[in-house]
C-alpha cells in the first residue's frame, strides 16, 4: 500500500506554545522525504502533528485524498499512518514476538517478514523488550510499525545513539523497505549525509517554517543552505 501525505498551513505546538507556523508540504505516494534542520526547529513536532499528538491550531493534513486532521491518533494508524518515535516506546515486559503480535494489522508485513529483515530479532524473539540492546530495540520499533500495514511511515531519528555498525545495518534495512515496499517514508535525521543518501527529496525547517525544499541531490550541491540551516561546512 502506498499513500501520499501532505499538509497545508499547519499551525501547531504544545499547550499555548506555537512551534509550527504556517508549514506546508506534500510527499507523493511512494516518495521519500528527509526532514532536516537544527535541534528545536520543529522536526519532531511535525511528525507528532501528523499523528495527532500536538495541539493543532490551524491547517489541514491529507493522507491520500482524505483529510485526517480531526481524526484521533488510532484512526490515523488504521488509515495507514505509522510512527516510529525517537524514544522507541516498545513494551519492555513483552517479548519481541509479542511486541509485534499486538501491533499486527492484516494485509501488510508479517512477523516472519520482519524477522527476515532483522535476523538478530529472530534470534531473540523470546526475549523481553528490556533485554534488548538499543539497536535491537530500534529494529523492533521499526518492525512494530511495519506490521501495522502502513502506507506512510514516519521515522524520527532512528539512528540516534547507535554504534556505527548498527547504524549501517539499520540503514541497509531501511533502504530495503524503501526499495521494495513502495510506501511513503518521512525521515527526520540529524545525520544529514545519511538522510540525503536515503531520501529523494528534502525540506529544511527553521523556527517552524520551511526555509528550503527540493531534491536531496540539489541540497548536496547547495553549500550555502547547508551552512545556514544545517551547520554543515562551518
Amino acid at each position: 500500500m502506498s499513500i501520499g501525505i501532505g499538509a497545508d498551513n499547519l499551525i501547531a505546538g504544545y499547550g499555548p506554545t506555537v512551534v509550527l507556523d504556517g508549514l506546508s508540504f506534500h510527499a507523493p505516494a511512494g516518495s521519500t522525504l528527509a526532514i532536516l534542520g537544527r535541534n528545536g526547529v520543529g522536526k519532531t513536532t511535525l511528525l507528532c502533528t501528523l499523528m495527532g499528538l500536538t495541539n493543532l491550531r490551524g491547517g489541514q493534513i491529507k493522507l491520500g485524498d482524505r483529510s485526517i486532521e480531526k481524526l484521533p491518533t488510532h484512526e490515523r494508524v488504521h488509515a495507514g499512518l505509522c510512527y516510529v518515535p525517537q524514544e522507541r516506546r516498545i513494551f519492555p515486559s513483552l517479548s519481541v514476538a509479542e511486541n509485534l503480535a499486538v501491533s499486527v494489522i492484516p494485509g501488510g508485513w508479517t512477523t516472519d517478514a520482519v524477522f527476515d529483515l532483522f535476523p538478530s530479532l529472530a534470534a531473540r524473539r523470546n526475549n523481553a523488550g528490556n533485554q534488548l540492546s538499543g539497536g535491537e530495540q530500534q529494529m523492533l520499533a521499526v518492525g512494530r510499525a511495519l506490521v501495522g500495514n502502513p502506507g506512510v511511515l514516519l521515522l524520527d531519528e532512528p539512528m540516534e545513539g547507535l554504534a556505527p555498525i548498527i547504524v549501517e545495518t539499520l540503514f541497509e534495512a531501511l533502504a530495503r523497505i524503501r526499495d521494495k515496499s513502495g510506501m511513503t517514508i518521512l525521515l527526520v535525521e540529524q545525520k544529514v549525509d545519511l538522510a540525503m543518501d536515503f531520501a529523494r527529496d528534502a525540506i529544511v525547517l527553521d523556527r517552524g517554517k520551511i526555509v528550503w525544499q527540493g531534491t536531496c541531490a540539489a541540497l548536496k550541491k547547495d553549500e550555502e543552505a547547508q551552512h545556514n540551516y544545517l551547520s554543515v561546512g562551518v
